[in-house]
């Protein structure tokens, strides 16, 4: 196939047509998508407000509802504007710009669910010496740890994906620019670069799986040890919901960047890059909000303030 002038930027194919099914699923993901946006903002609003959450783990909670709140925003907007309009291209600098803030704000997510397991961990097994252990300084080490090592992955592959030559198809079948989707319209050998993506994913997924699995393997043991069964309760319960999001998110990412290219199907990639960008980020003030007693306490306490 002829290489193309990728100039005038490529085509969006997108995730829904306009049959009627797809046009309701679009409400319920626009639908979705609000709530995702009002429920995250709520949350740093309510972390912010309330001195009694201001503390590192809710400080890791308000850049988690900040990244998905972001991360929303980079994909969402022009899905939508494509469907309505029917416009659906995208610059070369525009994909640029999309492969690089998902990427950052997929990789700094990784890390900061690793801060956060460390966070939980040191609370668990370690209460007497929080303080020492998880200060702010480390606190903020971390935080700006994992967005710098998510913009670093961000910026890296973006520029390394639209250095190649693209082919005369310009369609990427996807609904934003996401570089597994790219890579298929190259007209080159990737081999290279798909390897290098591999030992990135393995950095940026793997490692802070470990270190997640490895923080719970250790709260569970000491749980486990407990006399106390209110104690018991309250540890499971404050573990299981970050449990919940590291699953849901660590799956589909490792679903999507780290299968062979030979294995890929675009509408499976599609579907799950769907559920990774669009419903996790609505789960996260959800689980955070509903499984926290001081979270449901700082928004009883923010409505009777408005109330009154």
């Amino acid at each position: 196939m002829e290489t193309g002038n990728t100039t005038s930027g490529f085509i969006l194919l997108g995730l829904l047509n306009h049959t009627r099914a797809h046009q309701v699923l679009f409400v319920m993901i626009l639908t979705i998508v609000f709530t995702s946006l009002v429920g995250n903002a709520l949350m740093i609003l309510l972390i912010h407000q309330d001195h009694r959450l201001h503390t590192p783990m809710y400080f890791l909670l308000s850049q988690l509802s900040l990244i998905d709140m972001m991360l929303v925003s980079t994909t969402m907007p022009k899905m939508a504007a494509d469907y309505l309009t029917g416009q659906k291209s995208i610059s070369i600098a525009g994909c640029g710009l999309q492969i690089f803030f998902f990427l950052t704000l997929e990789g700094g997510e990784c890390f900061l669910l690793a801060a956060m397991s460390y966070d939980r961990y040191v609370a668990v097994c370690h209460p007497l010496r929080y303080p020492i252990l998880m200060s702010w300084q480390l606190c903020l080490r971390m935080t700006l740890g994992s967005w710098l090592l998510g913009a670093a992955d961000g910026l890296m592959q973006a520029v390394a994906t639209l250095t190649f030559p693209f082919c005369s198809g310009r369609e990427i079948d996807h609904f934003f620019c996401e570089a597994p989707a790219l890579l298929q319209l190259v007209c080159g050998d990737t081999s290279v670069f798909e390897y290098l993506m591999y030992i990135c994913c393995v950095l940026m997924l793997l490692i802070p799986f470990f270190l997640i699995l490895t923080s719970y393997s250790l709260i569970l043991t000491a749980v486990l040890c407990m006399h106390s069964t209110e104690a018991c309760k309250k540890a499971f319960a404050t573990c299981s919901s970050h449990l919940a999001v590291v699953g849901l998110f660590y799956g589909a990412a490792t679903f999507i960047y780290m299968r062979p290219k030979s294995y890929r199907s675009a509408n499976h990639d599609k579907v799950v890059s769907a559920f990774y960008t669009i419903f996790t980020p609505v789960l996260n003030p959800l689980i955070y909000s509903l499984r926290n007693s001081e979270v449901k306490g700082a928004l009883r306490k923010c409505i009777a303030r408005c109330a009154l």
